[in-house]
Parts: C-alpha cells; sequence; structure tokens
C-alpha cells in the first residue's frame, strides 16, 4: 500500500470518525456537555480540512493513487453519516433532513457504479453542484455539533437554517445526477 501525505490525511479522516461520536460518549464528569460540542465540531472541522487538502495535494504533486480515489469519497459519506447519526441521537436535526442526506449518497454511489458499468461513468462525474453540496453539509454539520450559543447568536438555529439549505442542494444534485443518467438507465438494453 502506497504512503504518501495525500494517504496520510486520507486516513486521518477515517480515524476520526468513531472520535467525533465517541466524545458524547463521555460522561459530563469527564467531559462537560459544552465541551463534548467544541470537541466534536473541532474534530469534524479538522477532519473536512483534511479532505481540502488530500484531493489538492494528490492532483497537485501526482501522489494519486487507485486506494486514495477509492478511499477519499468512502471516507467523506462516512464522517458525514456519522455526524447525521449523532445530531440525529441528539435530537438536534429532523429525522426526514439525515434520510434526505443519507438517500442521496447511497443512490448516487450506486449511480455512478451503474454508470461506470454501462460505460458512462463521465455523464455523472463530480461537479459544482456536487461540490457546493459538499460545502454546505461541511460548513452546517459542525455549526450543528457546535450547538452552544456565542455572544447571544445562537448557533443552533443558524445550524438548523444551514442543515434544511445542505439538504435542499442534496436533493437537487441528486435530482440532477439522476437527469444526467436517465437517457442511460431508460435505454433498451438490448441495443
Amino acid at each position: 500500500m502506497p504512503v504518501n501525505l495525500p494517504m496520510l490525511l486520507t486516513w486521518a479522516r477515517i480515524a476520526m470518525i468513531p472520535m467525533v461520536i465517541g466524545v458524547f460518549y463521555l460522561p459530563p464528569s469527564v467531559l462537560p456537555e459544552s465541551w463534548q460540542n467544541l470537541v466534536a465540531c473541532a474534530l469534524f472541522t479538522l477532519a473536512a480540512i483534511t479532505d481540502a487538502f488530500d484531493g489538492y495535494l494528490a492532483r497537485k504533486y501526482q501522489m494519486a493513487t487507485p486506494l486514495g480515489a477509492f478511499l477519499d469519497p468512502v471516507a467523506d459519506k462516512l464522517m458525514v453519516c456519522a455526524a447525521l447519526v449523532v445530531l440525529l441521537s441528539l435530537g438536534r436535526i429532523d429525522e426526514f433532513v439525515a434520510l434526505i442526506i443519507v438517500g442521496r449518497e447511497i443512490t448516487v454511489s450506486a449511480l455512478r457504479e451503474w454508470m461506470a458499468y454501462v460505460g458512462a461513468a463521465a455523464s455523472v462525474a463530480v461537479n459544482w453542484l456536487g461540490k457546493a453540496k459538499t460545502i454546505m453539509q461541511m460548513v452546517a454539520i459542525p455549526v450543528l455539533l457546535f450547538h452552544d450559543s456565542v455572544f447571544g447568536i445562537p448557533i443552533a438555529a443558524i445550524g438548523t437554517v444551514l442543515i434544511y439549505v445542505a439538504a435542499a442542494l442534496t436533493l437537487y444534485s441528486m435530482l440532477y445526477y439522476l437527469r444526467l443518467a436517465w437517457p442511460h438507465l431508460n435505454s433498451d438494453p438490448g441495443r
């Protein structure tokens, strides 16, 4: 297995997943709730930053590997889904929002796999809409993890608005990818 900086960043992001979740299992006598929120927010933010850098470094310095290309989106999806489960268990997001985001990830991953199988993967390649969705999720989730007010600013309310915007972008991007793939999904297999 090739080891380089982008790959180490990806593995670090994967390692942070149980840490973000585990923080909320610590008793308040060990880590008070406000500190749990802060630590989880900081870990998720650090993971999001590594996501921005690992792909950039791999492309810029020709360190891309097949394993890295596979693990990078898996790490992203695992991180987002794990955080959504935590937020759901804490009552900080609505079940419908979590279902939209997780459902989209499953649908688009399956769609990309199918499109690769039929030789049309380029038609559902990552584009600006998918990136906008990811950025909005990577902003909304740590805000919701932090949750506490700062100088009277209701961070939880801001996070709720941001996650609804993220869910709308998520749904729109899924429909966009499905529309691009529709000719391939609806074609006659005998032709």
